[in-house]
């Protein structure tokens, strides 16, 4: 039954208040969505109806769901269910702008109503709503664009002064403290602040109790001007019994105790046992970090076991760039290329002070790091290629790998507990050596095969002799595109790790286990769109390792929609905001940091989004599943 609502002025002015809920309408002047809803008619179809078949004339008529659930269905015999519609969203927005039939089939999942506008007011309202014209042809992106806009306002407020001073006083701790014991020389305890650049020594007893602090201006009193000799011990001219702060406080209590003692340097402590100490400087100046000022310090820096304060910085800065609303694509490629430059200064201080033999090697970058895309918590994932060695020499690199895996463990990134790092013998290789382990591989097209490849074949050359990571890649990407049944097992694999967007609910959670509720945004989210790019770029022959470049040199290799291509990249993008949103929050609560979210705390906005990018994941992985049917 069809009902015009224009004869009913009340009906009208509530679809007017409904609509406004949900994006674009939320945004459209009052006049154009009065005119959009005079021309809506409202059309009920019972559960399992089709609203709208997959090829055919071009559709008549723009359909918005007002009640009930719609699933996008791809045509053929399968039938895979692509996307489910919910209140408030529209379809089909891609027919209907290019004037061709609609490539899925749309299906009432349950008893529906749907607003209907024909397709020629549908036309009339692109020229007439800019608000809702610019939607309408860049869906995806416009609603990442508004969720950027409510996540820096939401940053916002968080970097205001006041709620900056009710923090946690441990929020400002940038590194251990230098400590010293009592009997500890004068000289020792002056080179151990000099080494690590800081202003102050906490003197502390055998169970890391602060029992003293000597500070700078304090060397200048008590031991320059009153010509103190550097064998005399720290205790002999410490300040004793420091005033300290529970690493729990409120900063503002730190402003008020170095207030109240005269003191700049204040210990902090959990349980009596020192923690942290923080200076006046740390609470009143936030501060300036910059790619330039960070990639300016690792390159200065001399010493490798100098370097975690700079990873502490590289974390700060991807935080504030964060809060600042900077999209997920440019935040990601900053802070790879940050951990990019701390990681080669480490190996590059490692390997002059191991004296390699003269060997031509090349240090691998594998997983998150060889594509790229990290976040704020990632491990270790890395490997040695070499041209030739001898049992000596590659003994040799495999003790300089271990050094390098400790030293980037000790800057955040913990080490693999898979062991997939350098240091093992199993991934330190010759070229022919490596060639032979993918060979390997793609010839079994097995489970641990696959596995192993999902990881290795996303490689870039991070440090040495590049020539040979790229002569590697020139290798596999031959041999891979040339063993169709490898493709299609891994395709076949990819596949079966769907999006989890539920046929009841928006989304498919755990059920059970530590974090009911939840779904995984890495292996549920990033995973699908990772591993279909990495099929594409193999089957393509392109040479990149990271998933947006390889989505666009496959695009260009087989003449893809530019537009198709940029909603999955798009809906990639989100997931990687989401992750480095929830890894922040959960950093600044000092809880441990993983990929599970409980898309039911999300706003409604960020759901819907989600929901978007899962639908481009599963239409990518349809495009992949059509590629590879060989």
């Amino acid at each position: 039954m069809v009902q015009p609502l224009s004869s009913v002025t009340s009906l009208a002015r509530a679809t007017v208040e409904a609509l406004r809920q949900h994006l674009p309408f939320s945004g459209m002047a009052e006049a154009d969505l009065v005119w959009l809803v005079e021309r809506l008619a409202v059309v009920y179809h019972a559960q399992g109806a089709t609203l709208l078949d997959a090829g055919g004339p071009p559709p008549d008529a723009l359909f918005i769901i007002k009640q009930g659930v719609v699933e996008g269905v791809a045509p053929g015999a399968d039938a895979t269910r692509l996307l489910q519609l919910t209140s408030g969203e529209m379809f089909p927005l891609g027919a209907l702008l290019t004037g061709r039939a609609a490539v899925n089939r749309y299906v009432a999942a349950s008893d529906t109503f749907c607003y209907r506008l024909a397709a020629a007011d549908f036309q009339a309202l692109l020229g007439r709503s800019r608000a809702f014209s610019d939607f309408c042809t860049r869906r995806i992106a416009n609603l990442l664009q508004e969720s950027q806009r409510a996540v820096q306002a939401e940053y916002a407020l968080a970097l205001d002064d006041e709620t900056r001073f009710s923090r946690p006083v441990r929020s400002l701790v940038q590194r251990a403290p230098v400590t010293a014991l009592r009997d500890t020389p004068l000289d020792e305890a002056l080179a151990a602040m000099d080494a690590a650049h800081v202003g102050s020594v906490a003197v502390v007893d055998a169970d890391d109790r602060p029992v003293g602090i000597l500070t700078l201006k304090d060397v200048l009193r008590r031991v320059t001007l009153a010509k103190m000799p550097l064998g005399e011990t720290v205790a002999s001219v410490m300040t004793p019994a420091p005033a300290t702060l529970e690493a729990a406080a409120p900063v503002a209590d730190a402003l008020l105790v170095m207030a109240r003692q005269g003191v700049h340097h204040l210990p902090l402590v959990e349980a009596g046992r020192l923690v942290g100490v923080i200076s006046e400087k740390d609470v009143f100046t936030l501060r300036r970090l910059s790619m330039e000022g960070i990639t300016g310090a690792i390159a200065r820096t001399e010493n490798a076991a100098l370097l975690p304060p700079l990873a502490q910085d590289i974390g700060a800065l991807a935080r504030n760039l964060l809060a600042q609303g900077m999209n997920a694509e440019s935040l990601t490629a900053i802070l790879s290329s940050l951990n990019d430059k701390l990681s080669q200064r480490v190996i590059e201080l490692e390997a002059r002070a191991a004296g390699l033999p003269d060997v031509e090697w090349c240090w691998l970058a594998l997983g998150s790091e060889g594509r790229m895309e990290q976040t704020l918590a990632t491990d270790q994932d890395n490997a040695l290629i070499f041209r030739a060695a001898t049992a000596d020499q590659r003994a040799a690199l495999l003790a300089f790998a271990e050094r390098v895996n400790h030293r980037l463990a000790a800057c955040g990134f913990p080490l693999c507990k898979g062991g997939i790092m350098a240091s093992n013998p199993k991934w330190c290789q010759s070229v022919d050596g490596w060639r032979a382990t993918f060979a390997d591989w793609i010839h079994r097209g097995d489970a641990p095969a696959l596995l192993h490849a999902s990881v290795f074949f996303d490689f870039r050359p991070l440090y040495g002799a590049s020539a040979l990571s790229e002569e590697l890649r020139s290798w596999l990407n031959t041999a891979a595109r040339d063993n169709r049944p490898f493709l299609r097992h891994m395709a076949q694999n990819a596949l079966a790790n769907r999006p989890p967007l539920g046929l009841v609910r928006d989304f498919v959670v755990a059920s059970g286990g530590a974090q009911p509720h939840t779904l995984d945004l890495k292996v549920n989210g990033i995973t699908p769109f990772v591993d279909a790019a990495r099929i594409f770029a193999l089957y393509a022959g392109v040479g990149a390792s990271g998933t947006v470049a390889r989505l666009r040199g496959a695009a260009r290799a087989w003449n893809l929609a530019t537009d198709e291509v940029e909603a999955w990249i798009a809906g990639f993008h989100f997931i990687q905001l989401l992750r480095l949103r929830h890894q922040h929050e959960a950093q600044t609560r000092s809880e441990s940091v993983d990929n599970r979210i409980d898309p039911e705390r999300l706003n409604a906005l960020d759901r819907r989004i989600l929901k978007e990018a899962f639908r481009q994941a599963r239409k990518l992985q349809a495009v992949m599943g059509r590629y590879f049917e060989f």
